[in-house]
């Protein structure tokens, strides 16, 4: 669990759970003594041979964090719907979409968006885990611009050493900035010494998409950096870290969907 995303109510709930005193702390001391108990708990559990076992609990108890505000999230979209103004639907029916299958297709759009946000969030935390257990002092971390003037900072998903891991699910973006973001962010990157490596566990589907995460493979390499796509992201993630994120959801995927 990203602790620092969590605002302050959903932060003492968090500390209680795992029972740390929240009594007179601010966010940031709560923050610090969160990571500290995750920290030693990975530790306790990698000296005594259990740590594949405590990873999987966490991916899996993540997951149903996830799936819990998923379901939320979508059912107060859809209340929300109940009241929205539909006279668009004359257009759909010109187009010879009939009024229930006009709400089912904005029903399911809006529903996707959540899905696929937090399909996205949930892979990406579940990576930085496996990442986390394999070197604990590594860490997301912060750094500054000093290529350009946006955005003032990157994110670096996972810096361990000098390897600066970025993770993503699937990045569909067919927009030709993006490409210049991307350039701007990789040479800020190892403008302070570190190593881009990218993993992708998804490939978009589109061509144009396609094409544009070609020309980011060739670039990373081109600066001596690693480009991980589809199978070969799973695979990096295994040599990696020692541990199998693709058996350990595909495991929890088969037990959810029995």
């Amino acid at each position: 669990m990203k602790v620092y995303n969590l605002n302050k109510s959903e932060l003492i709930e968090y500390c209680e759970f795992i029972g740390i005193d929240t009594k007179g702390k601010n966010k940031a001391l709560l923050i610090e003594e969160a990571e500290i108990f995750g920290t030693s708990e990975i530790e306790k559990s990698k000296k005594d041979g259990t740590d594949y076992d405590l990873l999987y609990s966490k991916i899996e108890e993540l997951s149903n964090l996830y799936a819990e505000t998923l379901n939320t999230k979508i059912e107060e979209r859809k209340e929300e719907m109940l009241e929205d103004d539909n006279s668009h639907y004359l257009i759909y029916r010109v187009l010879g979409i009939s009024n229930k299958d006009g709400q089912l297709i904005d029903e399911y759009q809006n529903t996707g968006r959540f899905l696929y946000k937090y399909a996205g969030s949930f892979l990406e935390e579940a990576a930085v885990l496996c990442f986390r257990f394999n070197n604990l002092k590594g860490k997301r971390t912060l750094v500054k611009n000093n290529v350009g003037s946006k955005p003032k900072t990157f994110e670096i998903d996972f810096l361990d050493n000098n390897n600066a891991i970025e993770i993503k699910w699937r990045d569909a973006t067919t927009d030709g900035d993006h490409i210049t973001k991307e350039h701007t962010r990789v040479e800020c990157i190892t403008s302070y010494g570190h190593k881009p490596i990218r993993v992708m566990f998804y490939y978009p589907q589109r061509t144009q998409a396609t094409k544009i995460q070609k020309i980011l493979a060739t670039y990373y390499k081109g600066v001596k950096g690693e480009y991980y796509g589809g199978d070969e992201a799973w695979a990096f993630v295994k040599k990696y870290t020692g541990y199998d994120l693709f058996k350990i959801l595909t495991d929890i995927a088969d037990k959810k969907t029995k």
